[in-house]
Parts: C-alpha cells; structure tokens; sequence
C-alpha cells in the first residue's frame, strides 16, 4: 500500500451540465482505519445520475455533496487492513465511498459480498441497488401483471436493461423501450429481451411508442421523464401504473422545465403515478438477490457494463454517463485486480 492515494473532489456547484473544472483530482496521505473501521482498497467504483442531485445545495433525500470534500457513491474493493471485529482482511466489501482510490470504512456500513457468485463489480450493478431499483419498481410502485403491456425509457441504462427481464419474470406479454441511437435499440431487441425499442433520437416519441404498442401501455417505468412521460400518458390504457424513477432528461436543466402538458389524461385514465426511492425498499433485496443469482446461473439475466479505467477518467465517466454514452451500467476500473 502507497502511503498516498487520490480522491475526486467537488469544488464548484454545476450550473447546468457538469465541467471538469467542477472537480478536483488530489492526492491525500492514507490513514490508519479506527476501532470498528475497515481500510479498503477500491477495485471498482460507480458512477449513476443521481450524483448531478447532490451535486446543487438543495434539500433532498440524501444530503449535499460538500465542496472541497470528496464525493461518495458505490465502491467496491478489498480490506487490506480492519479493526473491525466481524471484517477480515482479505474480504470484498461493498461501500458507499467511492471517487477514491483508498478509503476507511466503518465496519457497520460496509457489506462482505460473495465473489464467487459473480465478480465484485456485479454487486454496482445487476446484484446491487441497480437491480433491486428496477425489481422494486415493477413488483411494489407499479407492479406488473400476468399479459401487461410494459414501457421503460432509458432502457439501455443500468436500471433500464435489468427492468426488462423483471418485467418479463413478472408475466409481461410485451416490454418496449426507448434508448438512443439504433445501435442500443437494435442490442435492447437481440441481446437484452425487449420485444421492440424506439429511438427517441429520431423524434415523436409518442407515435413510435402507438406503433411499438398500438394495444396501449399497462405500466410504465419513467427513468427520463419530460417527452417520454408525456407520451407514456398519452398510451397508457385505463388503471395503469407509472413508477417514477428518475427524470434524467431534466437532471442538467438550470431551471426545473415545465412538466407534462398533458397530465390531466391520468384523471379519466385513473392512472396511478408514484414516485419512489430504492433506499426504502431494501426489505425486497433478500428475495430480489435470490432470484437474481438464478438468473445469472442460467443466463437469463444479461446486463451490459461500460467500463473506464482509472480515478482520473472518472469525472469523464459521469459526464459521458449524464451523456447516454454508456450501455448498462458505467463503471470505473481503478485497479487490475478484480
């Protein structure tokens, strides 16, 4: 272990979309873990839209990000020192202190995960929150049932791909997505089992959705909001359910846009609109982690990851992610060992 390591730091609030000068690579000595702390050494870390949120000094869910402090986010990595009783060395653990290359942990909020399930990197995505955010939204906010007709924007995303399967486990008898460009759409077709995807590169988003499902629209997973809200609206059949994820179209706006302006169709199509945060469903990870690794055994499960390399080509990631320049989940490599 180096007796330095680097971390990625906030030190200007974005107005707008991100820019590099917004952060701040440094280098920092490594410290020694206290009693019921863990040093790990980051392997893998993610990078997921959420983050442009803690980003503004708002009031929100989770607290601000600080400037001039690092960041946080999901990190996976190896113990390489514990004073923790219930933690050994040599352990993989699963954090909440990313954007840096070496961190101390408290033992209480890092979680030993089983690599000989899957590699480390899986529990960022199809095994961790990214998972049990799309298995939460269609089995609890807006659940799916037997023959439903289902939507998901962003469907080329993190979320997005594992929705898809869920959404097919849970009886659908059509899933449609939208992603950006014909290479994601044609992969969400051929290789992530979607029965047909629009682009919303090529505009008029709700006809593409009428002509993709001309039988209306059961249930719809919003990971964009703005347009594609306002189309799922306009196809949603009568007593269907939206789960609100995230509105990723808006995340860079310096000004919230105006919502949809068709919103009252959810008056006589007695829709349900709900919102929701996975953090208060992690009472569904034990069930949602089961049939995920059977999923993963019998390769049903596909996911997609877009992997760079380094702590100093992470800042690039989370731009290029707020982008859509990534398929499935966009990870940062900071090692060679897994």
């Amino acid at each position: 272990m180096s007796e330095t390591t680097r971390e990625v730091r906030l030190v200007a609030r974005p107005v707008g979309e991100p820019v590099p000068s917004d952060f701040e690579l440094v280098e920092v000595p490594v410290g020694e873990p206290g009693s019921g702390e863990i040093l790990v050494r980051n392997t893998w870390m993610s990078v997921d839209p959420y983050m442009r949120g803690r980003m503004n000094d708002v009031k929100s869910y989770v607290p601000p990000y600080r400037l001039g402090e690092p960041m946080e986010g999901g990190a996976v990595g190896e113990v390489v020192a514990s004073n923790a009783a219930n933690i050994p060395v040599g352990a993989t653990v699963l954090h909440s202190r990313g954007w840096r290359e070496v961190a101390i942990v408290p033992e209480t909020s890092a979680q030993v995960v089983d690599t000989g399930l899957a590699p480390a990197r899986t529990y960022l995505g199809a095994l961790g929150m990214v998972g049990l955010t799309a298995y939460a939204g269609l089995v609890r906010i807006a659940p799916v049932e037997e023959g439903d007709v289902v939507f998901i924007s962003g469907a080329a995303g993190a979320v997005g791909i594992i929705a898809g399967r869920v959404a097919r486990h849970l009886g659908a008898a059509k899933v449609v997505g939208s992603a950006g460009g014909p290479v994601k759409t044609r992969r969400l077709v051929e290789e992530f089992g979607y029965d047909a995807a629009i682009d919303y590169r090529l505009g008029d988003i709700e006809g593409q959705l009428a002509t993709a499902a001309p039988e209306g629209v059961d249930v719809y997973f919003d990971n964009v909001g703005g347009d594609h809200l306002r189309a799922a609206l306009a196809a949603m059949n009568p007593d269907g359910r939206i789960a609100l994820c995230g509105a990723v179209s808006a995340y860079n706006e310096a000004e919230p846009p105006p919502g949809p302006d068709n919103l009252f169709l959810a008056v006589g199509k007695r829709l349900t609109l709900r919102g929701f945060i996975v953090g208060y469903h992690r009472d569904l990870a034990p069930e949602y982690a089961r049939l995920a690794a059977g999923w993963l055994a019998d390769g049903s499960l596909r996911y997609s990851e877009t992997v760079v390399d380094g702590i100093g080509n992470a800042v690039d990631a989370f731009l290029g992610m707020l982008r859509g320049a990534n398929t499935g989940k966009m990870l940062v490599r900071l090692t060679d060992r897994e």
